[in-house]
């Protein structure tokens, strides 16, 4: 969904700046140049303030935007549940993976399942090379991916092609109670 959004905007931004640009068409008479014996070379054509302000701003617009998306947008993490002895989740897969940081504990049966709601070709598979998995995602189904993980540590998942990335942060019962304690509210007095 985020992808789409983002498609969106910068086409309504792209569509933004050829109108601007469009707006003052710079003429040329082109007969005045050769007579000038000016015809091989370059004229400048003065454009308006606004113009180039707006110009300016809509590139460093889309360029504050990429850098956000790519640098400093932070990716959702989520603990998966546990039921009858088996930590579950549902991670959405549309223009990536929702969540795309799953919390887990060592030594207990995980089981991922994926719905995949994106038609593209990119994300028709999963893959955990950690744990030898490849499995295909079919569209508008859910797909279960189960493992167990032994150690603790950070385990990559990836879509067929390598762009869309998701990770399995597995965690011991040291790590878990810590962090539980830090996320349980403090008793008020």
């Amino acid at each position: 969904m985020r992808l789409k959004l983002f498609i969106f905007a910068s086409l309504v931004s792209l569509s933004l700046l050829l109108a601007l640009a469009s707006s003052t068409p710079a003429q040329v008479d082109h007969g005045a140049m050769e007579a000038a014996g000016q015809a091989g070379q370059f004229q400048r054509i003065e454009q308006p303030l606004w113009t180039k302000v707006a110009v300016t701003g809509a590139g460093l617009g889309l360029i504050g935007l990429e850098l956000w998306w790519f640098l400093f947008s932070q990716p959702k993490s989520r603990q998966a549940t546990t039921t009858d002895g088996v930590q579950e989740i549902t991670i959405t897969v549309d223009g990536g993976y929702e969540p795309s940081q799953i919390v887990v504990q060592a030594g207990q049966p995980v089981r991922l399942n994926f719905y995949r709601q994106d038609p593209s070709s990119c994300l028709e598979a999963v893959r955990f090379p950690d744990f030898r998995i490849a499995q295909d995602l079919p569209i508008d189904q859910t797909t279960a991916i189960e493992f167990t993980p032994a150690e603790p540590g950070r385990y990559e998942f990836t879509c067929g092609m390598n762009m869309f990335r998701g990770t399995v942060e597995v965690v011991g019962d040291r790590t878990a109670a810590k962090t539980t304690t830090a996320a349980a509210p403090s008793p008020q007095h």
